[in-house]
């Protein structure tokens, strides 16, 4: 796949190049923020969609078994792990499925966990239904490592009012796969805490070592009978848009609770270009990812040796997942409203601001690398020529 291609999403009602003045409030910030990519999906998948397009006819959709085959088909090549056809549930959007899984599975005034920095999402499905937002902050080492605070987990669980715990795995911004032994460390927690898991797994794919991430519900069958697993085809072949998701519940009980909430707000329906779009990707994708992951890998690699030898106010630290880069601006000395304005008027860069995550992203901040390598190479020399200008003032 020729990744080096540049494709102009201006004037397309994309979100991250048509929406970034509004955001940024300038015209020429370099758009590397929104969680999407810049390159075309799968040739298999726009294939498929160019002939279901032809048919003409785009009525009413249902999962079919050709469509729960491929995706069991793919958590067993790609993750090892054995799932059945009836534990998948269609949804628009893990987001969507967020909300419907707080509303369903705890009651106001319920206390749900999130490790901090996170992906913002997180605290609004918990705090919009009335929930109270309990904040395991991850642990940051010397070395820019991130790692679970399993001391101050187990102290909030033992209050008896945690109901349920949203995991992010591979975690979203800071890029952690979760060990097994850490995950099966938060696994033991949550079954002598009685916590639910809903562990987010949409960047599951996204993953630079291959067979590194273990699904929660993988674990043992105590973590499958306690968890939903929240998975997408849209990141990890950049189909966001098409709106397709899948929960993954084995337990029975879970299962249905959920089909009950999802049917009363009627979210049940596929759009035929969403199922046709996430079979072909599952079932032919497979080749173009690998490639995809070289190429975002050596883009990470790029920006890492970059800032080492120019930019030692900066400090990369490699994400073993996803296509986003967390990086710490802390050396610059700036307050979180100060780097901004530096990053979007002095460098015109648009990247994710750090404490749209949390009070524990405030001067950091999350940059997306699914964009071409002379994306990249623009951008790092919009930073460097912005901060050697900052050095001198």
């Amino acid at each position: 796949m020729n990744f080096d291609l540049a494709i102009d999403r201006n004037r397309t009602a994309c979100l991250k190049w048509d929406n970034a003045p509004t955001v940024f409030g300038v015209t020429d910030a370099l758009p590397m923020w929104v969680a999407d990519m810049d390159f075309a999906a799968p040739p298999a998948v726009v294939e498929a969609l160019q002939q279901r397009v032809e048919h003409g006819v785009f009525g009413y959709t249902f999962p079919t078994e050709s469509y729960r085959e491929a995706i069991c088909d793919w958590m067993q090549k790609r993750h090892s792990w054995t799932i059945q056809q009836d534990w998948i549930q269609f949804c628009p959007g893990v987001v969507p499925a967020l909300h419907l899984i707080v509303d369903a599975f705890t009651q106001p005034g319920d206390q749900i966990v999130i490790q901090t920095p996170v992906y913002p999402p997180f605290y609004s499905v918990v705090q919009e239904h009335g929930r109270e937002l309990v904040p395991n902050p991850l642990l940051l080492s010397e070395d820019g490592d991130y790692s679970m605070d399993f001391e101050d987990l187990e102290k909030s669980f033992s209050t008896g009012n945690v109901k349920m715990i949203i995991l992010c795995s591979p975690h979203n911004p800071v890029g952690r796969v979760w060990s097994k032994a850490e995950l099966t460390r938060l696994a033991s927690l949550c079954k002598e805490y009685d916590v639910l898991v809903v562990s987010d797994e949409i960047h599951a794919d996204l993953v630079f070592e291959s067979g590194a991430h273990t699904p929660f519900a993988a674990l043992s069958e105590d973590a499958a009978e306690r968890s939903i697993i929240c998975t997408a085809p849209s990141k990890t072949f950049n189909i966001a848009g098409l709106n397709t998701a899948n929960m993954i519940i084995p337990n029975i009980q879970l299962r249905s609770k959920f089909r009950k909430i999802l049917n009363r707000y009627s979210l049940g329906s596929i759009t035929p270009i969403g199922a046709t779009a996430t079979e072909a990707a599952y079932r032919e994708g497979s080749q173009w990812l690998d490639e995809l992951l070289v190429y975002i890998r050596g883009n990470m690699e790029l920006v890492s040796e970059y800032a080492q030898e120019h930019l030692p106010e900066l400090k990369v630290v490699m994400p073993e997942a996803t296509y986003l880069l967390w990086i710490d601006f802390r050396g610059m000395g700036l307050s979180h409203e100060e780097l901004n304005r530096f990053l979007v008027q002095q460098a015109k860069l648009g990247l994710n601001s750090g404490a749209a995550f949390g009070k524990e992203g405030e001067g950091f901040m999350r940059m997306n690398l699914a964009c071409t390598r002379a994306t990249v190479q623009e951008a790092l020399s919009r930073l460097h020529k912005a901060i050697k200008e900052w050095r001198k003032a």
